[in-house]
């Protein structure tokens, strides 16, 4: 048998499939088609792990299998999401009769081709051909996007979907993620538009809605969302992004339910998981939250996809449940992390809230109470977030259920409130932290009130003429309270009165340092970025 291109002695190849004969034969189809390099695995789990270490030419995956809840899709699901599947990378489906369709309509996106069983030699050489002379023509794209020229890569890409040139659809898809990358939010959303209206896809749908809520209209996209799902309701990604909306817009019942749904329908999915786990948590469904962490933990422990966050929560979880063993299980993983990573500071506070729980659970308490101390001391560094700030709130609402006297308590968590109240989202999520803790939580809502009372005298001011009283006031109040909406008011209040006001200079330089010191590192409502990339496809560099 020839070879199939010059350059196919020089690929590295991996074939998934759970069924030994099929694997083999796969194997020895692409050897015979002259590839270099062939490895395989038996199962989703342990190619993900494979995918996230190496970078293969080629890959081809079996769509079903029988022994594992994670199917092909599954796999190229999380790879997408979690940007591990180089552009490069030729991702072929080998699908039966029965689930053709569905795979049929995802080739238009996020696969390369699909090899319909039985299939022989001639008919993967072909889908082999294709694929690689795809990208192959889309080259000088794919070599702008790994050299990080984001601009000159869209440049491109319109170009070749305006003249309707060869791969124009896929290449619109590649140029409206990028310019939604560049903040063009319009732009993105124009082309998705043209792809929809020349041909109906549910990815171009998605697309407009991903674009309407980084333009800010999440009352559209909304709409846009449910009419896609109403048309498309096995489109895991387009839950996603629903997922992020209803959680932007504070309403977490919701959003856990649509992500029970999600994980409905992508059961191995280790990010959806824990979306499902951490929304469970904060709306006080502990029992469903603990199972799907657990399911999480079980499932990706070892992926990169898989966010230590989920195991500060479970530790929490445990630790209600007084399940000594599970939480010394899930404390001994988080060091284990910490070993590995430990110039992060973010693990670092992971650790020290559970070495907090461990002196409880050992009935230390006088450590404890040392250990919560220094841990509370941290809600003014320069990098302490959203998430440390509802981590540690949610901590102290267990221990005050405990023999662990805190009088401080109050005022640490006013402390946590007064910077990270800047939005109805945030200040629920907090409030949720507090879970069965009504003084807490409202110290949080107060706390969510002063703010808003500070910004509405300030605003005042503005409007009765005095713009330079205004920022004064912001700016005071901005660095007692660390708080970005504060902060932020008083960029715009300056901006918009600079002509007014003689020491423009010296005060927005002021508020740009406090900005970049206190609101660059998570000051809003994320949940480990629900929704963030879904729908997307992985722009790796």
């Amino acid at each position: 048998m020839q070879l199939l291109d010059p350059e196919i002695g020089d690929c590295r190849a991996l074939v998934i499939d759970g069924n030994p004969t099929s694997r083999s034969t796969l194997v020895s189809m692409l050897r015979d088609w002259g590839v270099g390099t062939v490895a395989q695995a038996s199962r989703p789990e342990d190619a993900r792990k494979i995918l996230e270490e190496r970078v293969f030419d080629i890959v081809l995956c079996e769509h079903h299998f029988d022994q594992s809840i994670m199917g092909g899709q599954d796999l190229l699901d999380d790879l997408r999401r979690a940007q591990l599947l180089p552009f490069a990378t030729v991702f072929v489906m080998v699908t039966g009769e029965a689930s053709y369709g569905k795979v049929a309509e995802a080739a238009e996106s996020a696969l390369d081709s699909y090899l319909l069983k039985p299939h022989n030699a001639a008919a993967l050489g072909e889908r082999l051909t294709q694929a690689r002379r795809r990208k192959r023509v889309l080259r000088d794209i794919f070599d702008a996007i790994e050299a990080r020229q984001f601009e000159q890569a869209a440049i491109m890409c319109v170009k070749r979907f305006t003249e309707r040139g060869e791969y124009w659809l896929y290449a619109a898809r590649v140029g409206a993620e990028l310019l939604l990358r560049l903040g063009r939010h319009d732009a993105a959303r124009r082309m998705f538009d043209a792809v929809r209206e020349a041909r109906a896809l549910p990815w171009a749908k998605l697309g407009i809605a991903r674009a309407e809520i980084e333009g800010g209209g999440t009352e559209q996209a909304k709409r846009t969302l449910e009419s896609l799902i109403a048309g498309n309701p096995a489109y895991a990604d387009a839950y996603d992004v629903m997922g992020r909306v209803q959680v932007e817009h504070g309403d977490f019942k919701a959003a856990l339910e649509t992500y029970r749904k999600a994980c409905e329908l992508t059961p191995a999915s280790v990010m959806r998981l824990q979306k499902q786990g951490m929304l469970a948590f904060y709306t006080g469904d502990f029992k469903e939250s603990e199972k799907a962490l657990d399911r999480a933990v079980s499932t990706g422990m070892s992926s990169k996809m898989f966010d230590l966050e989920t195991l500060v929560l479970l530790a929490l979880l445990k630790f209600d449940s007084a399940d000594a063993r599970g939480m010394v299980r899930t404390l001994d993983n988080l060091a284990h992390a910490c070993e590995r990573h430990p110039e992060s500071r973010r693990i670092q506070r992971f650790m020290g809230l559970g070495t907090i729980l461990r002196s409880v659970a050992d009935r230390q308490i006088a450590r404890a109470i040392v250990q919560v101390k220094g841990v509370a001391s941290e809600v003014r560094d320069d990098d302490y977030d959203f998430e440390a700030a509802s981590n540690l709130i949610a901590l102290l609402a267990r221990l005050a259920r405990t023999e662990v006297q805190l009088p401080d308590a109050e005022v640490w968590v006013g402390n946590v409130a007064m910077r990270f109240c800047v939005s109805k989202a945030g200040t629920d999520l907090l409030c949720a932290a507090a879970f069965g803790h009504d003084v807490y939580q409202q110290v949080v809502r107060d706390a969510h009130a002063r703010v808003g009372a500070m910004a509405e005298q300030a605003m005042t001011h503005s409007i009765k003429g005095s713009p330079l009283v205004a920022v004064q006031t912001l700016l005071r109040q901005g660095e007692e309270t660390l708080n970005a909406k504060l902060l932020e008011l008083a960029s715009m209040v300056l901006q918009r009165h600079r002509e007014r006001i003689e020491l423009y200079e010296p005060m927005m330089k002021r508020v740009n340092a406090l900005q970049e010191r206190f609101c660059t590192k998570g000051t809003r409502v994320s949940l480990s970025e629900v929704g963030r990339q879904a729908g997307a496809l992985a722009m790796r560099a």
